[in-house]
């Protein structure tokens, strides 16, 4: 039996979180429940599209096909409680699956299609998830034969036609039920609480494999339902999902929760790729969507190339999970017709957004200030003292959708959490007028490439053991125009080892690490660069390989 998540969370303080509830931030309510009112309170308008499965389904319909779902998981023997590693692409499956769960108090663990073994198996091991979910096949891998690879002693749900023996069929566990009340009923006397953990999230940690970031039905729900408010969604809204479904950003922030919590329809496509973004914008009249940096660059790139008007619907375009040139904000506007919302926030809890009615000064030049009025926000120096306004400092924050600390990850949590709770963020953040916040960069040890967060520790920790030829390694983020940040390795031979890019990757590569993860460029060096203390210097690093690419091909 998996040992409760109550022995390794960290809970808010109870004074806190009585003020919490008297402020009227937590609800109270699970959200499963919450979705299930909504259900209630607009059955017949229309919830989830999938164009390419050529699913539509009302808000009563969700809510059915949820409930049928949460009661096949509970009769395959999970329980309330127990964790389901969810690997699935943008999909409705992943949509009905994640509200199930929310429903039966089973914990989704928001795995990312990217991930293969090395991640996969780490995340079984820690949560000791009872399922996971994953596609048959997806971009030509093979997830079906990985999750029956891995030792997790757990069922394997399989969406596709290609069902292999010992698998269970996701579509067929998400089929109809004929009997919608008596699922209802019960999964209306499951015994869920709004304190629980609802979802376990996954860090962008430097420190290896990333940790487990549980969100409970209180703050999460907090965190979804504000953000929509923020973001200007409502019951006529339609939210596009191009982004990994399992990120927060498109989960959450307000992502697909938030706008069917407002009675709004949510749209999945499986990738952000411009044309049919801009197609399904038009033919579904989506209203909202959130990308990254480097999406942006290649959706404003594509409109002025042919034309914006297939994204005439388009009123926000959320732009979030790594730092936007100001120069890209600025054409946002007045190339797609739509006002560009910064996000700037984490799955640990903060976020901050430019306001929808904020001078276009403010949109374009900063990254937003906090959605709470109970958002505790500090910027500190290498003491943890105050800085002065105007200054940059480090970022530690903590508030209602903002946790206290890791899943079973005490000594992380000593790094992370301060003694009363504050979490360091890692970002190095400026002040400016009216509260917002510009980020100048990072702190930690972290290669921020397009959105998804790798730790150079665990890089340079793969390549010490796949390599012998290795004498050091150095991994640090490279700029990059269209990802904002590539991984760079340096690396120190061992006398007579070749040592080269494709070999590292290949290495790598039959571990099973997700593919984001691999070096993007080498750099082979007598010795690396150290501060005066012996440690390797990554800020002269990072420094080099920015002088290098300047200077071109050496």
């Amino acid at each position: 039996m998996p040992s409760p998540i109550s022995e390794h969370t960290v809970s808010w303080p109870d004074a806190v979180a009585a003020e919490y509830v008297a402020k009227g931030y937590w609800a109270g309510v699970p959200l499963g429940t919450l979705l299930r009112a909504v259900a209630d309170a607009t059955p017949d308008a229309l919830a989830l599209v999938d164009p390419d499965a050529g699913v539509r389904l009302s808000h009563r319909e969700l809510a059915n096909r949820a409930d049928a779902v949460a009661g096949r998981l509970l009769d395959l023997g999970l329980a309330t409680g127990d964790r389901i590693v969810v690997q699935l692409g943008n999909g409705w499956e992943f949509v009905v699956l994640t509200i199930a769960c929310l429903r039966a108090g089973i914990v989704p663990v928001m795995a990312l299609p990217a991930h293969r073994r090395t991640e996969l198996a780490y995340l079984a091991a820690h949560s000791e998830a009872a399922a996971i979910a994953v596609p048959d096949r997806m971009r030509d891998f093979d997830h079906q034969r990985l999750a029956h690879e891995i030792d997790g002693g757990w069922h394997v749900l399989v969406a596709g036609t290609d069902i292999e023996p010992g698998s269970v069929d996701l579509h067929a566990v998400c089929a109809a039920s004929p009997d919608p009340a008596s699922d209802r009923a019960r999964l209306d006397a499951a015994a869920v609480g709004s304190r629980d953990v609802a979802v376990f999230l996954l860090s962008g940690g430097t420190t290896g494999l990333p940790k487990l970031i549980a969100r409970t039905h209180d703050d999460y729900a907090y965190n979804a339902r504000r953000s929509a408010e923020l973001a200007g969604i409502d019951a006529g809204a339609c939210y596009l999902v191009s982004l990994p479904a399992g990120h927060n950003f498109p989960l959450a922030c307000p992502g697909i929760l938030g706008t069917l919590l407002a009675g709004g329809r949510v749209v999945v496509l499986p990738s952000p790729e411009p044309a049919r973004a801009f197609a399904t914008i038009a033919a579904e009249h989506v209203t909202h969507t959130a990308v990254v940096p480097a999406v942006a660059g290649r959706w404003l790139d594509h409109a002025e190339e042919h034309g914006a008007e297939q994204v005439a619907p388009l009123r926000v375009l959320q732009v979030g999970g790594a730092r936007l040139a100001d120069e890209l904000a600025r054409r946002v506007r007045p190339t797609l017709g739509a006002t560009l919302q910064q996000v700037f926030g984490m799955a640990e809890g903060l976020l901050n957004y430019t306001r929808l009615d904020d001078p276009d000064d403010v949109i374009c030049t900063t990254q937003g200030r906090p959605m709470c009025p109970d958002d505790e926000v500090r910027l500190v120096d290498e003491l943890d003292a105050d800085v002065p306004a105007g200054e940059p400092g480090a970022l530690l924050t903590r508030g209602p959708y903002t946790p206290r600390g890791y899943y079973k990850a005490a000594e992380q949590n000593a790094r992370a959490f301060t003694s009363d709770g504050w979490y360091r963020s890692g970002d190095i953040c400026r002040l400016v007028e009216g509260g917002n916040l510009v980020v100048e960069g990072r702190d930690k040890d972290m290669i921020n490439r397009g959105g998804e967060k790798i730790s150079a520790e665990e890089v340079e920790n793969l390549v010490y053991r796949l390599l012998p030829g290795v004498a050091q390694v150095a991994a640090v983020a490279m700029p990059d125009g269209e990802l904002g940040e590539r991984v760079c390795v340096y690396v120190v031979p061992r006398p007579g080892a070749a040592v080269t890019l494709d070999g590292i990757r290949a290495s790598m590569e039959r571990t099973g690490v997700a593919c984001f993860k691999l070096p993007e460029h080498l750099v082979l060096v007598d010795e690396l660069a150290a501060t005066k203390v012996g440690k390797i210097d990554k800020k002269a690093l990072r420094a080099d390989i920015t002088g290098r690419l300047g200077r071109g091909p050496e």
